[in-house]
């Protein structure tokens, strides 16, 4: 189970809604995150465009805007 406080960076993920339908299916694994984007494998996402699976767990990317380090406080 994934908890939003985690970091992502490592971790295989999947977009699985996206209003962008371009962004739909792309999966792999976050190289790195900032405030409102992360960067899976070669794509830039923007974290409130997207809906991503993440350790079997759906979260909503509106959920994970703002750096990691602040993530932490919440």
């Amino acid at each position: 189970m994934y908890d939003i406080k985690d970091n992502l960076i490592g971790k295989k993920i999947e977009v699985i809604n996206s209003n962008n339908k371009d962004l739909i299916g792309i999966k792999g694994i976050v190289l790195d995150e900032r405030r409102d984007t992360i960067k899976i494998e070669e794509k830039m996402v923007l974290k409130k465009q997207v809906v991503l699976l993440i350790d079997n767990t759906i979260v909503n990317g509106c959920r994970l805007v703002g750096r990691p380090e602040e993530r932490i406080k919440w």
